[in-house]
């Protein structure tokens, strides 16, 4: 059992595919090892600890920036397939035969284009706040998205109160307990992410959210068991998109957490975990 954690771990590197992975290892090193992959303009440091730490009781945990972004170097990679080579990239280099995956948001969609391109290499999939290609109001930002990162806030972290918090009084208050856990770590955090991120990964989310003409039939490609994860109230990428991945993946579960908008994992981050935990160990 390693005595690292989400807020202890040093950042690692590693090269593949002409690009310098930034990472962090931690947990317990037995078993299949779980990969993150992050979310739009975020960053390693974006990830909930204790999210991150509650996973890395029982297995190895695998945090990463994609290429172009934070810590990694390279450039972004203006399609969801571009980003999927380049995790399929850093796992093979740190020599890894199979992984579990976990995608949050835009992360969602790169994991779907992992198992489809590698099925080898996916275990497991769990897709958190995510969508289908071609999904219901992704053909770009919803309103709701565009509003709140278009947004001024005289405190940063209120954007991400907005993102992943609905504005309920108890989703709130989750959402500031979020915020503490988000600056825990205080040593060797991750550089911001560069002006060139924004306008690579929203050209890469428009093509994602592009209508395809055989409409959702990829999913029946993805054979992997799934764990489909959203908030009820999800206005970033609507939780109907959540259903539609359910009902079209052959092989995946969906579970919905109540007053819950983007950020549901970090706003019931121990039942969550509990329930991840029991889909990963089936």
């Amino acid at each position: 059992m390693s005595l690292e954690t989400h807020q202890t771990v040093s950042t690692r590197f590693v090269e593949a595919a002409g690009v310098r992975f930034g990472y962090r290892r931690f947990g317990k090193r037995a078993g299949i090892p779980l990969v993150f992959l992050m979310h739009y303009t975020g960053t390693m440091d974006h990830w909930d600890p204790a999210v991150t730490d509650g996973f890395a009781r029982d297995r190895e945990v695998i945090l990463f920036n994609n290429a172009g972004v934070a810590s990694s170097s390279g450039e972004v990679p203006r399609t969801v397939v571009g980003m999927a080579r380049h995790a399929a990239a850093f796992i093979d280099a740190l020599g890894l035969a199979q992984v579990d995956v976990l995608g949050l948001s835009m992360g969602g969609f790169v994991a779907q284009q992992l198992a489809l391109d590698r099925p080898e290499l996916v275990r497991r999939l769990i897709l958190v706040a995510t969508g289908p290609h071609g999904g219901e109001g992704m053909e770009t930002l919803t309103q709701e998205a565009l509003t709140i990162f278009g947004g001024v806030y005289e405190d940063p972290d209120d954007l991400w109160l907005k993102v992943f918090f609905t504005p309920s009084e108890a989703s709130q208050a989750a959402g500031r307990e979020f915020v503490k856990r988000f600056h825990a770590r205080t040593e060797d955090r991750d550089p911001a992410v560069s002006a060139m991120v924004v306008p690579s990964q929203l050209i890469a989310l428009e093509e994602w959210g592009e209508a395809r003409a055989d409409g959702f039939a990829y999913l029946k490609k993805i054979r992997q068991p799934a764990l489909v994860v959203s908030g009820g109230d999800d206005v970033i990428i609507y939780t109907e998109n959540s259903y539609l991945l359910q009902q079209n993946l052959p092989n995946a579960q969906l579970i919905l957490y109540p007053d819950a908008n983007h950020g549901a994992p970090y706003q019931y981050p121990e039942l969550f975990v509990a329930h991840a935990t029991m889909f990963l160990e089936r």
